[in-house]
């Protein structure tokens, strides 16, 4: 179920970013939230997911991961406004670190729908200019780019007004850098993630039927 797997790892990667995305940590002098440790690697799963099924199927992942977002900002809410237990003295906690997860999801969402939806269409432009080698050069190339929108627009959207000027733009820049790291370091894991599951796939016998192909 090598498909079900990556749809599960992506969702499992895009929400844990945008929950924990409100942390700003310290990364050599500079301030980035504390998603960049996760949501870079979403890019990694599209791009295996696009070079093993296709265009169409990355792009339906893509939406998919738009719709679980917005049932954890519902149920986020909901859980908000649910009047806690007379005992329970953490609802201002609770209201702190997640009340303002719905502005970093939309921040979020909005630059992910720009920057998936770019980075599935670039990683295939560059599969039909490349004849379909030199997957190092599409995973790179779409992602770098895709990098730079997400970075831009989510940072903006989730941080004006919040931190000052000059830590935005030191924000956007340390974020970028360092995404920029992990596109590269990330790249024999494509690789590997690649080669298992045509791996297992090339196991299914001939003739079997085209739900097993897809979802192994």
């Amino acid at each position: 179920m090598a498909l079900v797997s990556l749809c599960m790892a992506f969702a499992t990667l895009l929400l844990i970013a945008n929950t924990i995305a409100v942390k700003l940590i310290g990364v050599n002098g500079w301030v980035v939230p504390v998603a960049v440790i996760a949501y870079p690697l979403t890019f990694l799963v599209t791009d295996t997911i696009a070079e093993l099924y296709g265009r169409r199927i990355a792009t339906r992942v893509v939406w998919l991961g738009f719709a679980v977002n917005v049932l954890m900002v519902a149920l986020i809410y909901v859980g908000k406004i649910i009047p806690p237990a007379s005992f329970w003295e953490g609802q201002d906690a609770y209201n702190t670190m997640l009340g303002s997860v719905p502005r970093i999801v939309l921040a979020s969402m909005l630059a992910y729908l720009a920057s998936q939806h770019h980075d599935v269409f670039a990683f295939h432009f560059w599969r039909r200019l490349t004849n379909g080698r030199f997957l190092w050069l599409r995973n790179n190339a779409s992602t770098m780019v895709s990098q730079g929108i997400d970075t831009v627009l989510f940072i903006t959207i989730a941080f004006i007004g919040v931190v000052p000027t000059h830590v935005l733009l030191d924000m956007i820049v340390a974020q970028y850098v360092i995404k920029l790291f992990i596109a590269i370091a990330d790249t024999p894991l494509c690789y590997a993630l690649v080669a298992l599951i045509r791996r297992r796939r090339a196991r299914i016998p001939t003739g079997a039927p085209e739900i097993a192909l897809v979802a192994d």
